[in-house]
């Protein structure tokens, strides 16, 4: 599978220019504070995730009444 796959298809779409920046002229503690913003970043996701997914499950059940 090729990586480029998984990329957004806009070329401008923030996760690919982000994807796509070069991790060698970071610093380890570059690196750490950038991993660390990134996992906000997941948690923050997955939680509009649940969010979406519970209001909608609360939203099927309403109409099957």
């Amino acid at each position: 599978m090729d990586d480029d796959e998984n990329l957004p298809r806009n070329s401008k779409d923030p996760v690919a220019l982000l994807i796509k920046q070069d991790l060698d002229p970071l610093s380890v503690d570059e690196l750490d504070k950038r991993i660390s913003l990134l996992k906000s970043e997941i948690s923050r996701c997955e939680a509009k995730k649940n969010f979406a997914v519970s209001h909608r499950a609360s939203a099927e059940n309403l109409f099957k009444s």
